[in-house]
């Protein structure tokens, strides 16, 4: 679900009720006070740390905050937990992996991956990091986020400077790796691999995983 979207900010505010209620459909009759946009404009990339009652994995997305209302599948939970793991036994000192952790990319957008790897110290207090922090983002692919996914995120971190970005699709409950590297004077991303059974890269540090270990298997 998105709130606050393009039209929404090119609507007075005082009728940020009814751009709200319309997310929720007609028999919506009380919106929540707290998701009205605090401006014109809609929200920008701070408010996310004033904002205790939205659902625990919300993003920003243009201005616009993005929600996640179905649930999620179980092969989603467990490929990013077996990603995590196995990505933090492969980094080498100084670099960290965190899951589900916000990336400031500027003033109007906030996204959250579902992993990624990070040049900075662990802090038990930090919200977000900023794009110079980031080596590598990914996101494991759902039905709900598909076209932010393959569309929006993939322009928007490689314009934000992020080196490598990883999209992982469900290809009949195997995983499938789509990876990308950014190039530097156009800041696009080109293509690097598409990677089905095994994962061996040497950025954005050695990396080596068998994609068929990472889930259970499938019991008849």
């Amino acid at each position: 679900m998105i709130v606050g979207s393009s039209a929404a900010m090119l609507t007075p505010f005082a009728n940020s009720r009814i751009v709200v209620a319309e997310c929720y459909g007609d028999g919506m009759t009380a919106v929540p006070e707290w998701m009205r946009p605090p401006r014109p404009e809609g929200w920008y990339a701070d408010d996310l740390d004033e904002l205790p009652q939205a659902p625990r994995h919300t993003e920003l997305i243009d201005g616009a905050l993005v929600f996640m209302m179905s649930p999620q599948r179980a092969w989603h939970g467990r490929l990013v937990t077996a990603l995590v793991l196995a990505l933090s036994e492969q980094a080498p000192p100084g670099v960290e992996v965190e899951r589900e952790m916000t990336i400031r990319l500027d003033e109007r957008n906030r996204p959250e991956p579902d992993l990624l790897a990070t040049t900075t110290p662990y802090d038990p207090d930090r919200t977000y990091y900023k794009p110079d922090e980031v080596l590598l983002v990914v996101e494991v692919v759902s039905a709900e986020s598909a076209h932010r996914d393959r569309t929006v995120k993939l322009r928007k971190y490689a314009e934000a400077g992020i080196a490598h970005y990883w999209r992982i699709e469900d290809e009949d409950g195997s995983p499938v790796v789509h990876a990308y590297e950014l190039d530097g004077p156009t800041r696009a991303y080109a293509p690097s691999g598409v990677f089905r059974h095994q994962v061996r890269t040497p950025v954005p540090f050695p990396i080596t995983l068998d994609l068929a270990r990472l889930l259970p298997a499938r019991r008849s």
